[in-house]
């Protein structure tokens, strides 16, 4: 029965994950108020902190399935001496590892001090909150002051940017989503550019998290049989979602502002803060 209760509540942060990994919401954020809030426990006493970031692997799964064919182009034509270094995967992916660079620095120095201090629901509602105004300042400031970018082709100086903006998410609640995003509009990326390029920064970025969440606990083998369940749909789930939302994302991006969702973060993290002044969290 344990393990039916847990693999229920591993459904709906599935969902949830997968509706927020890629909006500028914090699905982190989202997933630990709703641990909370839901009584989402395992057995080992770690096991809920590295969940929340192995779950996100299968939202960063569906990137890899719909961006297989530009994945796929990136290989065959790796090498420079074939097509060219700029239209060479071994520049684009070159772009991609100096933007992780950064947050692999600051992630492995500050990864303990977030995880005992910000990883609660009134922070992150306060982070969910001021990152809110952070966005309405940065998209009014920079959306449209973008250079000429061919699709993903940024330059390096764009690819430390979007880095250096990126080490905001090491802090719960403020998104790696929208810090990528509005590190792309400080360097000149166009608002679909940015958000295609953080999606690509998140396959490296949370295998990473993962791989070191998992390493803490002891192992995938240190868990319970209904711990695994749990991890399992939650991962499945998030990934069907997450199919449907990173098109829907792409497409509103191109017609629309981002206000919205800096403005729900708000409101959303209004509530957070009246629930836990009420005692449910």
């Amino acid at each position: 029965m344990d393990t039916i209760f847990l693999a229920l509540k591993s459904i709906i942060l599935g969902i949830i994950e997968g509706l927020t990994e890629f909006l500028p919401v914090s699905s982190t954020g989202h997933l630990v108020i709703f641990q909370n809030l839901i009584g989402f426990n395992g057995t080992n006493p770690k096991y809920v902190e590295m969940y929340t970031y192995v779950i996100q692997l299968g939202a960063i799964l569906a990137v890899v399935i719909l961006y297989w064919n530009k994945i796929k182009d990136t290989l065959l034509n790796f090498f420079p001496q074939k097509v060219g270094y700029e239209k060479s995967g071994f520049r684009f992916w070159f772009m991609i590892f100096i933007a992780c660079i950064p947050g692999g620095v600051f992630g492995i120095l500050l990864d303990d001090l977030a995880d005992k201090y910000l990883f609660n629901p009134i922070s992150i509602a306060i982070t969910l909150f001021v990152g809110g105004i952070l966005m309405i300042y940065a998209e009014n400031k920079f959306r449209n002051k973008r250079v000429k970018t061919k699709e993903l082709n940024v330059t390096v100086k764009q690819a430390i940017t979007v880095g250096l903006f990126q080490c905001l998410a090491i802090v719960p609640g403020m998104s790696r989503s929208a810090s990528t995003i509005i590190g792309g509009w400080v360097s000149g990326l166009s608002t679909v550019a940015a958000a295609e390029f953080s999606f690509f920064l998140a396959i490296p970025v949370m295998v990473g998290m993962s791989t070191l969440k998992i390493y803490k606990i002891g192992g995938i083998l240190a868990l319970s049989a209904a711990e695994l369940i749990s991890l399992a749909v939650g991962f499945f789930v998030s990934f069907i979602v997450a199919l449907v939302v990173i098109n829907k994302f792409i497409s509103y991006l191109k017609k629309r502002p981002m206000r919205i969702f800096a403005i729900y973060r708000m409101v959303f993290a209004v509530i957070v803060l009246i629930a836990g002044a009420k005692g449910l969290f």
